[in-house]
């Protein structure tokens, strides 16, 4: 007897749990709004203040999404972004680029640069980042294909 077999994925996935975010920003308030949201909402968060910590945590320990600011101290965002793509340990963590750089202009030249989502400051509302972030750790459904149930010969 056929069925159909619905199978979980995401354009990239991580060896993460799906529950840890890795949060890039120098700015302490704005971190602590991102982690505050995040945690309550049951996500775990791990801290970097610059582009080069961000790199070096997520290459230890992927998480299963980086917010990235993208105005930091030494690299920029869009510079670690590469980074993070070049190695093979990184490049299939979803990043969101979380950024005040809000114009049309800006945010094309955002997601051209490879940002998986986008999330302008200052943060208006939590659900707003929640949504930012669901979106990009929830696995997405599709079909994959009728399979037979018996097991095949």
């Amino acid at each position: 007897m056929a069925h159909t077999q619905f199978v979980a994925w995401s354009h990239r996935t991580s060896a993460s749990s799906g529950r840890d975010i890795l949060i890039v920003e120098d700015n302490e308030k704005n971190r602590k709004l991102e982690r505050d949201i995040l945690q309550f909402h049951g996500y775990r968060t791990v801290e970097a203040d610059t582009a080069e910590e961000g790199i070096r945590l997520a290459q230890a320990a992927p998480p299963a999404l980086v917010l990235m600011d993208i105005q930091l101290p030494g690299m920029n965002g869009i510079d670690a972004l590469h980074q993070l793509r070049g190695d093979p340990r990184t490049r299939a963590i979803p990043v969101i680029a979380v950024t005040a750089s809000a114009m049309t202009q800006d945010r094309q030249k955002i997601m051209a640069a490879g940002f998986d989502g986008y999330q302008p400051k200052p943060i208006e509302s939590p659900s707003s980042l929640r949504r930012c972030v669901t979106r990009s750790v929830a696995p997405q459904w599709r079909i994959v294909r009728d399979v037979d149930a018996s097991p095949p010969p």
